[in-house]
């Protein structure tokens, strides 16, 4: 099965007459990613990182950069084979498979580094040419470049795919010319530098040289085989950029001490056999780089604005120009950034900042990889299979090396990336493809049913309240009350039963999703379970015999009072058999006339709780003290007043009574007032009258049912007319929930 996309824009470069027949593995993956790997960092700073952290430093630098890298280029294959890769590149791939949520978290600061880059390289060719031209000046060189890779970006972008080959033959030439060239001082090689700088600013300095394997992912929309050439080409390009940095710090330790490496970022050209090849190397790859970076950072920041990550006043960043879709506006966007970051001027002050961003990223990349991996989820099917240790590895590497290198920084990232990610989820943003998210949760569910068995466990209890509530609109009440029990800490699922024949199971379906939808926009979070049945009270049976997954079944049923009489002996009968069914049963009793159900639309008041004690500490009396405190676990009932009333006919044994309430009261710590009535011969039903005609909520205990339940029912009913919104309660049988209170 696959996922369903967004409309998706054009590939990140404009497909030459090549590639709109398709690009292959050298064309479109290996070259446009070696030409990232071997740029400015390589020509202009691989002297100044050797003669920093000395040769064994430098292979050390070099074998973890890599590692991080490889792994990463692990990861990116998996996700590449298996589903299409459009615009966007790294932001797509994590948008379609962590959400859309952790894709802006990622995506915005992955732009940022694209728009950086292009910087890093412009400023890398300045710096490289006034060297060779010292009248010239830096700054202006450096402006005067990025303005013209800017113009290229909009008018000619297929010029870098033309431009390509020439600029990779460039590079080898160039790399020739040094390997075969000669010392400039005679040298001792160091192998440790102790006094330079720290040996994790040198990594910062020297991790951008090998983040350029997705400029080949960007490019997969143009590639005639994507699944193929990816792997093959991504891997490709790290192993010869693996080499290459591996081989030159050697031939750079034995030609030059360490102060004339850090001194000239230009060293390698003196070892050249012929210098001008060095010069042509540095500026082909700072070149092709600063376009590629051009080319990639605007369609992230177009694919942004397309998925509505950027707010709505940003959405025309997401407008494409031309046949090809070019996002003209967000390049000069990206020119605007990238100047200003050349205002800036120096290379080793914008090299760290993108280490990070990029960490974040491959970070990210590598924990969606091995997420998939690990749930085996039957739609993640890449053709280049990796298994998800590995992905793991580079993503903890990801984040070791981050603290490393920065901690105050690396947590800094960490709250601009949280930051934008509940921005975004806040925002509560549609979309139209599927992530790992609720495979994810779907993993957590099934290892948690496992593991909870079917004991009663009385130190966790919690109400699981199915609420048969029919219509939702009709009996809303009901789903108040039971949201204010649960406030997060149980299950609600509000069902209906339906006559039978009055819908088949494809419209029963589209109906419950309704009901759902209905929910969520009042903000109460519950399931929804609908049946068809000959009668609602057998329908409502059926549900509990039958509903649930495993040990997570409802222990509560909360329903509605009976109001006609001629199905007074149903619905008692029904109650009955859910107390057989070992279930506990709360019934909501309102008077509409009386217009204060506080259920209904909460107010701003101190609300007033009465609690009947009439049964002991033994079933019903200690689940309404229960209940009485988890509603008042609700903010809107906070400040409630809780008051245990117990009835007493004789005169003597008012104190005593009044004594062990109070003492009850204090051991179950739950806050409640304790009250002890003398009847001086009233009846209870006068006493209740006559003593909750003030309260907002009544709760009275039910009788066990037996021979006579219907009559007690009725009994109940019969006092609570004219009174304030009740609550009746039944405990299951057999559940001890004094040891829920923590009474000894």
């Amino acid at each position: 099965m696959k996922f369903p996309f967004i409309k998706p824009s054009q590939p990140a470069t404009n497909p030459s007459e090549e590639a709109q027949s398709g690009l292959g593995t050298f064309g479109g993956v290996y070259t446009p990613s070696i030409l990232t790997i071997l740029g400015v960092i390589m020509y202009l700073r691989f002297g100044w990182v050797v003669g920093n952290a000395g040769l064994l430093g430098t292979l050390l630098i070099v074998v973890l950069a890599n590692c991080i890298t490889f792994f990463t280029a692990l990861s990116v294959c998996a996700i590449a084979t298996d589903r299409v890769v459009r615009v966007g590149g790294a932001y797509y791939m994590i948008s379609r498979s962590l959400g859309i949520e952790t894709g802006g978290a990622v995506g915005i600061p992955l732009y940022f580094a694209q728009a950086l880059s292009v910087a890093l390289y412009t400023i890398g060719f300045a710096e490289s040419l006034t060297v060779t031209f010292p009248q010239l000046n830096q700054l202006y060189v450096a402006l005067i470049v990025t303005i013209l890779v800017g113009i290229l970006a909009i008018t000619s972008a297929s010029i870098a795919i033309k431009a390509q080959y020439f600029i990779m033959a460039g590079i080898v030439l160039s790399l020739f010319s040094f390997y075969f060239g000669h010392r400039v001082e005679p040298t001792e090689i160091e192998l440790w530098v102790t006094s330079k700088e720290p040996f994790w600013t040198v990594f910062a300095v020297f991790f951008p040289a090998v983040t350029g394997i997705m400029a080949g992912v960007n490019m997969s929309g143009d590639l005639r085989d994507p699944i193929k050439s990816l792997p093959i080409g991504t891997l490709a390009a790290v192993g010869t950029g693996f080499v290459i940095y591996m081989t030159l710090p050697l031939f750079l330790a034995m030609r030059a001490d360490s102060s004339t490496l850090i001194a000239k970022p230009l060293i390698m050209q003196e070892m050249a056999v012929w210098g001008p090849s060095i010069l042509v190397g540095v500026w082909g790859a700072t070149l092709s780089s600063a376009i590629g970076s051009i080319l990639g950072a605007p369609r992230i920041l177009q694919a942004l604005a397309r998925d509505s990550i950027l707010p709505p006043w940003m959405s025309f960043l997401g407008q494409g120009n031309g046949p090809q879709d070019e996002p003209r506006i967000g390049t000069l966007v990206t020119l605007v950034v990238a100047i200003a970051a050349v205002c800036v001027g120096d290379l080793n002050l914008i090299a760290p900042v993108l280490t990070m961003f990029f960490l974040t990223t491959y970070l990210v990349l590598n924990l969606s990889a091995a997420i998939e991996g690990l749930l085996q989820s039957p739609s993640f099917r890449p053709s280049f299979k990796v298994h998800w240790a590995f992905s793991l590895m580079g993503a903890l590497g990801c984040l070791g090396v981050m603290f490393l290198i920065d901690a105050i920084a690396t947590v800094v990232a960490a709250i601009v990336v949280i930051s934008i990610y509940f921005w975004v989820r806040q925002r509560e943003l549609m979309v139209t493809w599927g992530d790992v998210r609720r495979g994810i949760w779907m993993a957590l569910l099934r290892t948690a049913i496992l593991q909870t068995d079917h004991t009663d466990d009385t130190k966790n209890w919690r109400p699981q309240i199915l609420v048969l509530s029919g219509a939702p609109t009709k009996r809303w009440p009901l789903i108040q009350l039971a949201e204010a029990l649960t406030q997060n800490r149980g299950l609600i699922t509000v069902s209906s039963v339906l006559p039978m024949g009055s819908r088949d199971m494809g419209k029963q379906a589209i109906l419950e999703r309704r009901i759902r939808n209905y929910l969520q926009r009042r903000g109460v979070q519950a399931l929804v379970r609908l049946v068809t049945a000959p009668d609602p009270f057998e329908g409502a049976e059926r549900l509990v015999e039958t509903y649930g997954l495993g040990s997570i079944v409802p222990n509560t049923i909360l329903l509605g009072d009976s109001q006609e009489s001629s199905h007074r002996d149903r619905y008692c009968a029904m109650i009955a058999n859910l107390y057989r069914a070992q279930r506990n049963v709360i019934i909501l009793r309102d008077n509409p006339n009386l217009g204060n159900n506080p259920f209904v639309e909460f107010q701003q008041k101190k609300f007033r709780i009465d609690i009947w004690w009439t049964g002991g500490m033994q079933g019903n009396g200690s689940l309404m003290l229960i209940l009485a405190y988890l509603l008042r676990s609700n903010p809107h009932w906070q400040d409630a007043d809780i008051y245990l009333k117990l009835v007493v006919t004789d005169e003597t044994a008012v104190q005593t009574a009044q004594a062990n309430l109070d003492d009850l009261v204090k051991d179950l710590r739950i806050g409640a007032l304790s009250r002890v009535i003398l009847a001086d011969g009233r009846t209870f039903s006068t006493i209740l009258k006559q003593s909750s005609v003030g309260a907002d909520l009544i709760f009275l205990g039910m009788a066990t049912p037996g021979q006579f339940f219907m009559q007690s029912y009725e009994k109940l009913q019969h006092w609570t007319e004219n009174l304030p919104t009740s609550i009746f309660v039944l405990a299951a049988p057999g559940f001890n929930f004094q040891e829920v209170l923590g009474d000894n």
